[in-house]
């Protein structure tokens, strides 16, 4: 390397380190994290928040919104990011035929720029400032990495078999136990036995469970096929050099070091906030077990979220805090209002457990019930003499039906009690739930697409800032 390419490398520093300070003394940066568990609705509350805080008419709680002069979009300032496709979403859900957009499989980025009025005593005498929300997607199956980090191989292969027989996962457990773990490593083998592992995560995953790590198993992307993704939990051996175990540990330690350290590295490291999406009212629909998962796994998340706790995030993201985490329960939508508050505090009970034992040093946590774009209406079914509180809404055959989804309980231990208890029946039956589209939208200019709570989250996440 020659003086003048050290030189060189040492101006883009000094450039990129000017940049950085003018940015954030003159054009502060919010950097939201949006994740979400599986089928939560992720893409669509991007899609959502995004088309609201531009056109904020439905943004009551939103309290920064009477500040804000002027929201735009801009491009995303990572290079070498994938744009979020904001607008194909949008068409998807607002055009002729509304429809639910596909979901993304890798990290991406957007950035909302406002121009936001002074506020304060000394209003007058400052200008315009801009406020850059920079909003960094990435697949909700990759956060449950995070409790992989602090584990051995031995650790998580232990828990990958007390979880298997309860998951529908003979077919793996009668592979793995055929398998001799201290034999010569084969590549053949190890292949078999990571497809028969990545075909029972699948599985659980349509099952509604909530915990099907490793992430990258089920969303593999360009690292398909690498021995970085060809390993799965054996029973205990001696492992000796050379032997089937000793491969398989070595490649999950390679998985950690080579694709999940990196990843929050890279994109994880200056979050400022976090909204993770919880699909709750599936996993109540799923039953007991896949509730019980679901409060299990939030507790992995929330731990490793913890800013004061000395562990392997804190060395990656140093002084950095994440300083608000938003644990959203979506879909509220399919219930009757007089439910919200129930689904509120079920979400909230999930999340008592993690955040009795953690020391969040500063930072600040909430649950919400919402829906990040409102699909059914509400309605009364007649039953004898009564009316039953229902919702309307449109079925992705095109069929418009009422539905009432039956009552969740008033005292969530109703419910994670009985999922402690591995109890196999769920609220007599009489719960269920069903999978509306997207409804055609008629929007009034200045208003974004119809919502519950969106805004509510927006104030929480945002509000401070603006």
């Amino acid at each position: 390397m020659g003086i003048s390419d050290l030189a060189d490398g040492l101006t883009r520093r000094i450039e990129g380190l000017g940049a950085s300070v003018s940015e954030s003394l003159f054009e502060p940066v919010i950097r939201l994290g949006v994740t979400g568990l599986s089928r939560a609705g992720k893409t669509v509350f991007i899609t959502s928040l995004v088309a609201n805080l531009l056109d904020r008419g439905k943004m009551p709680a939103l309290t920064g919104q009477s500040r804000i002069r002027a929201a735009f979009l801009q491009p995303q300032p990572d290079d070498t990011l994938p744009r979020f496709a904001y607008e194909s979403h949008l068409a998807d859900l607002t055009g002729q035929n509304p429809h639910w957009p596909e979901g993304t499989g890798a990290v991406s980025q957007l950035r909302l720029s406002f121009r936001v009025a002074p506020s304060g005593m000394l209003a007058g005498m400052r200008g315009m400032r801009t406020v850059h929300l920079d909003i960094v997607d990435y697949p909700g199956e990759w956060l449950l990495d995070l409790g992989l980090m602090e584990k051995s191989y031995r650790q998580w292969a232990d828990e990958a078999f007390n979880r298997l027989a309860m998951r529908g996962g003979e077919a793996y457990l009668a592979l793995a136990r055929q398998t001799d773990p201290d034999q010569r490593h084969d590549e053949p083998v190890a292949d078999a036995l990571a497809r028969s592992f990545t075909q029972y995560l699948q599985a659980a995953k349509a099952a509604g469970f909530s915990d099907c790590s490793p992430g990258r198993f089920l969303l593999p992307g360009e690292k398909a096929g690498s021995p970085a993704l060809t390993f799965a939990p054996l029973p205990p051996s001696e492992a000796p050099r050379g032997s089937l175990a000793r491969e398989m540990e070595r490649r999950y330690d390679a998985y950690k070091r080579e694709i999940v350290r990196p990843f929050f590295r890279d994109h994880f490291a200056r979050i400022d906030r976090q909204v993770v999406l919880v699909d709750v009212l599936s996993a109540i629909h799923a039953g007991p077990a896949a509730l019980e998962d679901l409060r299990q796994t939030m507790a992995d998340i929330l731990g490793a979220f913890r800013p004061g706790r000395a562990s392997w995030l804190t060395s990656l993201i140093g002084g950095h805090r994440v300083e608000r985490i938003l644990f959203a329960a979506t879909k509220a939508d399919h219930l009757h209002h007089s439910q919200h508050a129930r689904l509120s505090q079920i979400m909230q009970a999930l999340l008592r457990e993690a955040k009795d034992r953690a020391d969040f040093a500063g930072a600040k946590t909430q649950a919400l019930a919402i829906a990040a774009l409102r699909a059914t209406t509400e309605a009364e079914i007649p039953q004898g003499d009564s009316l039953l509180p229902a919702v309307r809404g449109r079925l992705p055959d095109g069929r418009n039906v009422a539905l009432y989804p039956g009552e969740l309980p008033e005292d969530p231990a109703q419910l994670l009690s009985a999922a402690r208890r591995g109890r196999e029946d769920w609220l007599a039956g009489d719960y269920s739930i069903m999978n509306f589209a997207p409804a055609p939208l008629a929007l009034r200019p200045g208003d974004g697409p119809p919502h519950i709570r969106l805004d509510r989250a927006a104030e929480f996440l945002l509000g401070d800032r603006l």
